[in-house]
């Protein structure tokens, strides 16, 4: 059976189109032909890379701790040791970094992806970031020749190994479709939303929403334990019903069992929660549950669970109510 081609939407009318391409045109991404950076070997990156190797394309990677590429040197990747190298060596270059720190360091320190772009090569920066953040390395970016995406990712561990990422991207749109191919290698779908911070703006609204859900999930499990009831039939019962997640099903039998292997670690989640309360201080919309969530995250971070699973909020509910 033929498998599925990825998904690609576009909220931004084709007239405006024309004012968010790049000056330069840019080659289309194939196996065998384009070869790709990769920089941020962690959780996702590890996922992401090896689908971008499995799919037949020539790779780049670097990471800090330069030990954590060797299993992609040893599927095939070339390791080099800067951010600069890597965009030399690259004609696409991807970043999936921790913070916004670690992304403008990465992209426009000294040593940095910047440093290494030229015309006709292109930057998708697939972090978590606030919107200022990326506005500013696209600036850096696009002052080098070169073509900027942000292209933050909804999904985690799994999601990531399983090629089943979905791509928020914003920013220059031929560099959008001149990636189709690798996005379609790491995701299942990439939405094009416009102007750079498009992209960032929408993970940040995208990730409160899970944070949130996320807590309102463990105190719910919590009170069912403390009231007699069945955690199993908690989930039984919401997998039935009209609040029914994927979320839950797959989350809540490890929550169950007290067990927390990172997918999506929580001290991310909580930066994320963080991002998106100062994104509504901005707009000066209050966000009550965002913010009772991003405390429950924080007190979660101070009893040593900060590179957990974010579902390990749930122990800090729990003793809460000890």
């Amino acid at each position: 059976m033929a498998m599925r081609a990825p998904q690609r939407f576009t909220s931004v009318p084709p007239r405006a189109r024309m004012t968010l391409k790049t000056r330069a045109q840019l080659a289309k991404a194939e196996p065998g032909k384009t070869k790709l950076g990769f920089a941020g070997i962690g959780i996702m990156g590890l996922a992401m890379t090896r689908n971008l190797i499995k799919a037949g394309y020539e790779v780049y990677v670097w990471n800090r701790n330069p030990a954590k590429c060797d299993p992609l040197k040893a599927e095939g990747a070339k390791v080099v040791s800067s951010p600069k190298q890597l965009a030399q060596a690259a004609d696409y270059t991807f970043a999936m970094l921790s913070d916004p720190p670690a992304a403008l360091e990465v992209a426009t320190g000294p040593d940095g992806i910047v440093a290494g772009l030229a015309k006709g090569k292109g930057y998708v920066d697939v972090s978590t970031v606030d919107a200022e953040t990326s506005q500013a390395i696209a600036a850096a970016v696009r002052g080098s020749g070169a073509a900027f995406l942000e292209a933050p990712v909804s999904g985690s561990k799994k999601p990531a190994e399983d090629g089943k990422l979905i791509f928020l991207t914003a920013g220059d749109q031929a560099l959008f479709d001149a990636v189709a191919g690798p996005l379609g290698a790491m995701g299942k779908a990439s939405f094009f939303l416009g102007e750079v911070g498009a992209g960032a703006n929408m993970k940040l609204v995208v990730n409160m929403i899970m944070g949130s859900m996320m807590v309102a999930f463990a105190e719910g499990l919590a009170l069912a334990e403390q009231s007699g009831l069945k955690q199993q039939d908690l989930l039984d019962v919401l997998g039935l019903g009209a609040i029914a997640a994927p979320m839950f099903a797959m989350k809540g039998p490890s929550m169950m069992a007290h067990k927390y292997a990172p997918a999506f670690p929580l001290k991310h989640q909580q930066k994320d929660m963080r991002l998106a309360i100062q994104l509504g201080d901005q707009h000066a919309q209050t966000l009550p549950v965002a913010s009772a969530a991003n405390a429950a995250y924080l007190q979660a971070r101070g009893k040593g669970l900060g590179d957990e699973d974010f579902s390990a909020v749930l122990e800090a509910i729990i003793k809460a109510h000890k």
